[in-house]
């Protein structure tokens, strides 16, 4: 969390972005949140409530059309050059598919490092062969992965790779987009408590976007609710979880399945309708 007198590491204010085709709908309606440093926000919604294409507006992926991004205290929304350069050191993204996140012709050597190598962190190859290892062991890997391809690694391990690209260049925010969706549900739990010992570890501050409410309550200490491109409800994660405000909050939380069958036959007949939405970017 932010000590006194400083700044979060991120704050979006009054994002707006919209799509041609869209008839004028907005993917993302003045939203506003914020992250402190060594925090975990979590981001969550339908898919199509317009998270993924907040979560790319903040990491300048997408250019909103109106609205600030402010990482540090600094304005990086409109950012050329040298200080785009820095921002994107600053914040680094871990996207859902490892499979197509990582350029399967390149090692996970030149994987790593190459963002050590862009950004002039360290020019030379042996040092940054060593710095890479370093940088693999944090996240459970070690040398002898170095020369291999992606290919010949299980989906978690082609995450823990990627979260060990996006380390490499020392980031003060990690945005994470739906990291753990396309894993098994065995291999979830391994990399979620990796970012938590990440977070805890480096003091990375999180911004977490899932639709599975469990992953969330696992992780991030506020939970932002987004529903047709507005954040409906932001809180702490247990006055969000346990008293949720939002009609939209409750019938998501109604929706978790719940072990006991009984209990789910006997909750189903209370359940709210939860609209259908569609935000062109998450499906991109």
């Amino acid at each position: 969390m932010n000590t006194a007198g400083e700044p979060p590491i991120l704050e979006a204010r009054n994002l707006v972005k919209t799509f041609p085709g869209q008839a004028g709908t907005r993917a993302v309606d003045d939203v506003s949140f914020t992250v402190g440093r060594g925090e975990a926000l979590g981001l969550v919604g339908e898919s199509g409530s317009g998270k993924s294409t907040t979560a790319r507006c903040v990491a300048g992926l997408v250019r909103p059309d109106s609205g600030r991004v402010l990482i540090g205290g600094q304005d990086v929304t409109r950012a050329r050059g040298r200080a785009l350069r820095a921002t994107r050191r600053r914040v680094q993204m871990v996207f859902q598919d490892p499979y197509s996140s990582l350029n399967p012709r390149m090692t996970v050597a030149e994987l790593v490092g190459e963002g050590l190598y862009v950004h002039g962190i360290e020019p030379d190859r042996a040092r940054r062969r060593d710095r890479t290892v370093q940088i693999l062991e944090t996240v459970g890997l070690g040398a002898e992965h170095l020369d291999r391809y992606p290919r010949s690694f299980s989906g978690g391990q082609r995450q823990r790779i990627a979260i060990a690209r996006a380390l490499a260049v020392g980031p003060d925010l990690l945005i994470c987009d739906e990291p753990v969706a396309s894993l098994d549900v065995s291999v979830q739990a391994q990399v979620l408590d990796l970012f938590c010992d990440l977070r805890e570890k480096l003091g990375l501050a999180l911004l977490f976007i899932a639709h599975d409410l469990a992953v969330v309550h696992h992780l991030c200490g506020r939970v932002a609710v987004m529903n047709s491109g507005r954040v409906v409800e932001l809180g702490g994660r247990e006055q969000v979880y346990t008293a949720p405000e939002h009609p939209y909050t409750r019938a998501l939380l109604d929706a978790v399945p719940v072990p006991d069958p009984a209990a789910e036959r006997a909750r189903a007949g209370a359940l709210r309708p939860v609209p259908a939405h569609h935000d062109p970017e998450e499906t991109r």
